[in-house]
């Protein structure tokens, strides 16, 4: 018998006897044994009971329970379970278009019933600055007020932000905020021009234009709302650069109760290579020096980073197809991080990057990464076999990502976010691809269980073909 879990835990045995009333009191038991996140969940002859080392492995067992549970009655079963990663996460991009505070709870919500314990914002990108600091209150009022295709745009108050973090914290869940750099900062440059150089215009960012439309040119001072990369960066010789950052990057640290800050590092195109190297290595300085772990993108894995920075490797799933024998210079910059002893967090743009289209046809999202990405294919792979070379004990978890270039409401968020997000849950939590339960056959049959729970609380989710959702 397969019951709806997504993830799957690490041991399920049915048992003999009868099950529970849907309704049966749970009996919590606190006992060593059973790791952080890990939990015994026991349902027999009308008793349910969990057992933790923790309230997070309470939690997690909660959320097994409610996927068990059926309109009457609860079957009768053992289960023990704890993850395989520690770092289960969802990136939720406000930057390109903003999303309030209701929208971020919701998501919350709905990544911690997958057992997800990340939640990565990313607050500022070249369309706009979505965090109020004290320190440096212009970056919001100037840089917050459009998003892509010329949208309302917004911010989040200081209280705002603690409000996201307190509500995450209580799902057992850690918030990383993303302050992005070197590139990515157009929208800073409308308040601190002194700081950008001007943007630089390539054939690719007037065809990226041309194709999406929404928005023209990228031009210095002026609120930019169309859809290319790359063209923006600080200038590393620009004066007061050191101070701006050691102010904003150590006030966002000071707002952050969590281990990380993430300074992006990604698609800086139009910075020269040693001024990219000089900014990240003052950037993750700042952020080690604020007592926080530094995280990139895997592009920052050319510089000299301190030593613990967490990499977040966003090429494709197989990258050995695409640069030869150890998977290429993606593959490189990642395995740097763990030479240097940090971690990696795998987030492979062909299957969890939710941004993505589900099928050529559908209504949101984007094609660039191989094309759309079915939910079968959002399955297909496993941590471990990402990054040739990568040993696991280096990989700090699995983040899906959702830019939000095309998503414009809670119900987009929905669409895009499921049914894919519980491919990442599942390898992020699970036992390796191919073990008996962690298959494509057994995972299309548990998610389609779900989507009952799903529709019930008010999730638009997607029916992705090759899913008898019943």
């Amino acid at each position: 018998m397969t019951f709806p879990l997504v993830p799957w835990p690490t041991s399920v045995v049915l048992l003999e006897s009868a099950g529970a009333p849907a309704d049966a009191p749970v009996e919590v038991v606190t006992e060593q044994g059973h790791g952080e996140e890990g939990y015994a969940l026991r349902i027999e002859a009308g008793a349910v009971v969990i057992r933790a080392s923790s309230p997070a492995g309470v939690f997690y067992a909660r959320q097994t329970l409610a996927q068990l549970a059926g309109p009457d009655e609860l079957p009768a079963v053992d289960i023990r379970d704890r993850p395989r990663f520690a770092h289960r996460g969802m990136m939720l991009d406000v930057a390109r278009h903003f999303h309030p505070v209701s929208t971020v709870e919701a998501v919350i919500d709905r990544a911690a019933s997958l057992k997800l314990n990340v939640l990565h914002l990313h607050l500022t990108d070249d369309h706009g600055w979505r965090l109020e600091l004290r320190s440096h209150p212009e970056l919001a009022q100037s840089a917050s007020g459009t998003s892509v295709g010329g949208d309302p745009g917004g911010h989040y108050s200081i209280d705002d932000y603690m409000h996201i973090v307190e509500y995450a914290a209580a799902r057992h869940m850690t918030v990383v905020p993303e302050f992005d750099l070197p590139g990515h900062t157009h929208a800073i440059g409308l308040s601190h021009p002194e700081l950008l150089a001007e943007p630089v215009i390539t054939d690719h960012i007037r065809e990226i234009t041309e194709t999406y439309g929404g928005g023209g040119l990228p031009e210095q001072g002026v609120p930019y709302t169309a859809l290319a990369v790359g063209f923006s960066s600080f200038q590393a010789d620009a004066e007061g650069l050191e101070t701006f950052l050691r102010e904003v990057l150590g006030e966002i640290a000071a707002l952050t109760p969590g281990p990380y800050l993430h300074i992006g590092g990604d698609e800086a195109l139009g910075t020269d290579p040693a001024d990219y190297r000089r900014m990240v290595e003052l950037a993750t300085r700042i952020v080690a020096e604020a007592d926080k772990t530094p995280v990139t993108w895997h592009e920052a894995g050319v510089a000299d980073l301190p030593p613990g920075t967490v990499g977040q490797y966003w090429g494709f799933r197989r990258p050995s197809l695409e640069g030869g024998e150890e998977g290429g210079e993606d593959a490189r910059r990642a395995r740097s991080f763990a030479e240097r002893g940090g971690r990696v967090v795998l987030s492979p743009a062909d299957a969890v990057y939710l941004d993505m289209k589900h099928e050529a046809d559908s209504r949101l999202g984007l094609v660039w990464a191989d094309g759309p990405t079915s939910l079968a294919r959002s399955y297909d792979w496993d941590p471990a076999t990402v990054v040739p070379g990568l040993a696991e004990e280096a990989i700090l978890g699995v983040e899906a990502c959702m830019w939000t270039e095309t998503i414009r409401t809670p119900a987009d968020v929905d669409e895009m976010m499921f049914p894919r997000v519980a491919s990442a849950a599942e390898a992020a939590w699970s036992e390796r691809a191919g073990s008996p339960e962690r298959t494509w056959e057994s995972f299309r049959e548990r998610v389609a269980g779900l989507g009952d729970r799903w529709e019930a609380a008010g999730i638009g989710f997607h029916r992705s073909a090759g899913v008898d959702w019943r």
